[in-house]
């Protein structure tokens, strides 16, 4: 291109190990709702599942497209409603059996990164993968999947709360029964 820019493809593998929320099938529409009935409202479902293991993609782009929207492209792609930092671009090589992976930054340029690599797919491809930072990204998160959470967090309270009162309960009747059991003084 006139700018010193140049377009190419790169072949990303995806090894995502939780599953991802796409749009629903759609459904034909049912006589009630051709009607326009005054209840029909229009409901946002999402479906969840697994992407097929070792699913890759070939993608056309620039050697200016940094790795955040290649990211973008692939959820289009599969039409992932994610958010898109719930994932990370991974370089991968691989050196006299060894592999490493390296994440990378959101403004590295993948492209170009392979294209200095040369042609062996060995010395260096591109993964998709969860976004594991250590800290919970709870922007990522849809309102329904944060409401989730948050009825998790509630049942695994209440049962540890019952698990305590349970364990003192059984305490304090070991303790009454001992002290009956003993002769005063």
């Amino acid at each position: 291109n006139k700018d010193g820019s140049y377009t190419g493809f790169i072949k990303v593998q995806l090894k995502l190990v939780r599953p991802v929320s796409v749009p629903p099938a759609k459904k034909p529409p049912c006589a009630r709702d051709r009607r326009g009935s005054a209840n029909s409202q229009q409901v946002k479902r999402r479906t969840s599942f697994y992407l097929p293991k070792d699913a890759s993609k070939h993608l056309h782009l620039s050697s200016r497209t940094p790795a955040s929207e290649v990211i973008q492209a692939l959820l289009r792609k599969f039409t992932v409603l994610d958010n898109p930092r719930k994932f990370a671009l991974f370089q991968r090589t691989e050196q006299e059996g060894q592999v490493c992976q390296k994440k990378l930054s959101d403004e590295e340029e993948p492209l170009k990164l392979r294209l200095l690599a040369g042609p062996c797919e060995k010395s260096l491809s591109f993964v998709l993968k969860e976004n594991e930072t250590g800290e919970v990204n709870w922007d990522a998160f849809s309102m329904p999947e944060l409401q989730n959470f948050l009825r998790i967090l509630q049942r695994e309270e209440e049962e540890h709360m019952r698990q305590i009162v349970q364990r003192y309960t059984r305490c304090r009747q070991q303790m009454q029964e001992a002290l009956t059991e003993r002769p005063p003084g």
